[in-house]
């Protein structure tokens, strides 16, 4: 069975929809790690109600991203972790973990990459006044959302406020995350 450590920064909806997937048997994997930037994040307590292992860190407390970095690399090497799932973990991704872990780190984001990468995608998507945006599931890289594409889904954009379509993005983000990270981990694919 695979070991995953989930990185988030926020209230991890992502992170819960994983920890649901597990606890009903649609994932199997063994969530080892929370790692978390931000000590007041309502994942902690996500993590902690399910007995979950926490990592919280603060950068700002550590001389550079490569010091924060190699620290991080300890506790998920401590879990067992065989990957790295960011969900809604709101930093780039240094050569320091990227090196360590190689093919092994995911990320899933609001829009149909390569439209929208970075922060605020949704508003991106509204402010373009596109039709459809979606959510895409990839591999990291050095770049901000540049990384290969796993898999892709769209969403129509239909009169949407921010609220309605952040809440059908989510939707789609709880089940894709949950069948990709399946198939990965299942087929023992790496890039």
């Amino acid at each position: 069975m695979s070991r995953i450590a989930v990185f988030a920064s926020g209230s991890g909806t992502n992170f819960q929809a994983l920890v649901d997937a597990v606890e009903c048997g649609a994932l199997d994997v063994t969530i080892t790690l929370l790692v978390c930037d931000k000590p007041s994040a309502k994942v902690i307590e996500r993590a902690n109600k399910h007995n979950i292992p926490v990592f919280v860190f603060s950068a700002k407390d550590y001389p550079s991203k490569a010091a924060f970095e190699t620290e991080i690399i300890k506790h998920v090497q401590q879990a067992g972790a065989d990957w790295i799932i960011l969900a809604g973990y709101m930093r780039l991704i240094g050569e320091t973990l990227l090196s360590a872990y190689s093919g092994h780190i995911v990320n899933i984001h609001p829009s149909l990459l390569p439209s929208f990468p970075g922060k605020d995608a949704i508003g991106q998507a509204l402010a373009a006044g596109v039709e459809e945006t979606g959510v895409t599931v990839h591999y990291v890289d050095e770049g901000m959302d540049t990384g290969p594409i796993i898999a892709q889904q769209a969403v129509k954009v239909e009169n949407d406020t921010y609220e309605s379509l952040q809440k059908k993005i989510q939707a789609v983000e709880h089940t894709l995350y949950v069948q990709t990270i399946r198939d990965l981990v299942q087929t023992g694919a790496k890039l």
